[in-house]
């Protein structure tokens, strides 16, 4: 029964749904990304390149013989997930910036001194005045 239990803690933890959210919205964020570059960043980097498809890239290391298909290296759609990955990684970067950023308002607000309540003003007045 423990193990069920200590699953079923877990399972519940605030710890655990955050980190399911995060895998859902990373998969769709990396889908938008792929989108992205496969439909609007590529082609008009492939029509500069003179027309060319980045997926359709590839360098041939052995011809297709009767039912056997080419052996093919392709470095197009390598190119493409390197590009794909470095947004990812910017936009992740950027995000964990602002996040930090925010941590650090957050933290310097908490460290300023607090006000201290007049009534305590008006004690330490009296005290002071007393030790003169």
């Amino acid at each position: 029964m423990g193990l069920i239990k200590e699953f079923k803690e877990f399972a519940i933890t605030g710890n655990f749904v955050d980190l399911a959210v995060g895998v859902v919205i990373g998969a769709a964020f990396g889908k938008v990304v792929s989108s992205l570059v496969d439909n609007i960043l590529m082609p008009p980097i492939g029509i500069l390149l003179g027309g060319v498809d980045f997926k359709d890239l590839k360098l041939v290391m052995k011809e297709a013989q009767g039912t056997l298909e080419a052996v093919t290296l392709n470095y197009g759609a390598f190119v493409q997930s390197l590009v794909d990955f470095f947004i990812i990684a910017f936009c992740i970067f950027m995000l964990i910036k602002a996040m930090n950023n925010f941590k650090k308002k957050e933290v310097a607000a908490e460290e300023a001194a607090p006000e201290i309540p007049a009534q305590e003003k008006l004690l330490m007045e009296i005290r002071d005045s007393l030790k003169k």
